[in-house]
């Protein structure tokens, strides 16, 4: 037996039946207890949001960044391959059904990632630096009282996003750009460790900057490329919505058997894919919202709603969407080649030229956000000693994805991921009374917020 068949084993039982029912459970609970949150607050949500883009914000540092920047270090970190590989990699595994179960994950993960961020903001803390800190490991350690579930998160998650998920990254880009230009893959990937490091060392002043400023272009570019596929295709929308809701409850009639998925593959490949795009729930996204500079706790538990929204229901759909119109789903051709033939189909030649240029600064604005991620997580288990180390493995894992086979990279990254999620979601389910509270007296009373001492948490 093969390592991936192993992997794929321990996936099946993982995503198939422990995760789909803690992830959508945990969604529908908090959407329940916080009265739908995500819909009443979600004009709060987007004034917080978009009335504080900026390109050129305030310098970050010790002190934390500005909402917008945690916002766009959050988004950098959503909106990576599982928006363009991941979720063409869901469609050709699970059918186009896969595409309505992200959406349902995703709209009950929004009052999840709410919840996190409050706690995020609730239980951060300064390290021995002076550097603000914050994230799951440390409102587990210090709301939920487990000192050994937050050694257990943060190692989970420096596998899962530092290593193993950095190497999806730069596998992605690595494939996108040997297709597009015929770039040998180890070269690809070198340059990229060497241009993530310069971030890397750079600090937390110079992630915010670049998450700032990269973020909201490129999500641009792509949102304006998909749109005009669209519009090119716009007769192929209707029949498109069809075969997500047909193919949700009866993936073979959706494709005319072309893709032999069950009900139980698409919910499946449709929840871990949206995780893994989303990250609503993993744990992950926390770090970037624990060090915003806003009044109240709610207010960056709003932003963390919209980085949900942009990832899943807007650029996700684009890709989607743009495989349907143009007729790409073969059922064999899987992974960014199945996005690339989409756009192929539209643009032409140029068609991989644009997806290769967009995946770089999805996939790369991720290994940024990752790494910061895995880097308050070092800070929590091994303080300022841990960082070059980590660092230099970070560029070297880099270096080894872009070269490994992505059918395996995709499994171990699905694993690691899965094993973050437990500990979090026990931890938030365990502290949903905190975070009730402080949406109540944000409802009541936006600037008369009190941090909730430990005893009272």
């Amino acid at each position: 037996m093969e390592l991936i068949d192993i992997v794929q084993g321990i996936n099946g039982i993982l995503w198939s039946y422990v995760l789909i029912f803690l992830l959508c459970g945990t969604g529908i609970y908090f959407t329940f207890r916080l009265k739908f949150v995500q819909l009443r607050k979600f004009g709060d949500a987007c004034r917080h949001a978009f009335g504080g883009i900026t390109l050129f914000g305030e310098k970050a540092g010790k002190e934390g960044m500005s909402s917008f920047q945690s916002l766009a270090t959050a988004i950098a970190a959503q909106v990576g391959t599982g928006n363009l590989a991941g979720a063409a990699t869901a469609i050709a595994s699970g059918g186009p059904g896969a595409i309505f179960w992200m959406w349902i994950s995703a709209f009950f993960g929004m009052s999840t990632i709410f919840a996190e961020a409050v706690l995020a903001q609730i239980y951060k803390e300064r390290d021995v630096d002076g550097q603000v800190v914050g994230g799951p490991a440390y409102y587990i350690h210090k709301g939920f009282g487990s000192r050994g579930l937050a050694v257990f998160f943060s190692v989970a998650i420096i596998i899962a996003l530092g290593f193993i998920g950095n190497m999806v990254q730069s596998n992605s880009i690595s494939d996108a750009f040997q297709t597009a230009f015929n770039m040998p893959s180890l070269y690809v990937g070198i340059g990229l460790a060497l241009l993530a490091g310069l971030i890397f060392f750079g600090g937390i002043s110079r992630i915010a900057s670049f998450t700032e400023k990269v973020v909201p272009l490129m999500a641009l570019l792509y949102i304006i490329g998909g749109v005009v596929v669209l519009v090119m295709n716009i007769d192929m929308i209707i029949p498109a919505f069809k075969m997500i809701f047909v193919g949700a409850f009866n993936p073979r009639a959706a494709t005319g058997g072309l893709i032999g998925a069950t009900v139980k593959e698409a919910m499946r490949y449709g929840v871990a894919r949206g995780l893994f795009s989303n990250e609503a729930g993993m744990g992950s996204t926390p770090h970037a919202h624990a060090v915003a500079k806003v009044d109240h706790p709610a207010e960056q538990g709003l932003m963390a709603i919209i980085g949900v929204f942009i990832d899943t229901f807007i650029v996700l759909n684009i890709t989607a969407f743009v495989i349907f119109v143009t007729g790409s789903l073969d059922g064999q051709t899987t992974g960014i080649a199945l996005t690339q033939g989409a756009f192929t189909k539209a643009f032409g030649g140029f068609g991989n030229t644009f997806v290769a240029i967009c995946l770089f600064f999805f996939a790369f604005s991720t290994v940024i956000g990752w790494y910061f991620f895995g880097e308050a997580n070092i800070r929590y288990l091994f303080g300022l000693k841990g960082l070059t180390p980590y660092r230099i493995l970070v560029m070297i894992f880099i270096v080894l994805g872009s070269t490994l086979k992505v059918d395996l990279v995709w499994e171990l990254a699905d694993t690691f991921n899965g094993l973050m999620v437990i500990p979090n979601l026990i931890a938030v389910l365990g502290l949903a009374k905190v975070v009730s509270k402080a949406l109540d007296e944000y409802d009541y009373d936006k600037q008369g917020y009190l941090k909730p001492k430990e005893s009272e948490a």
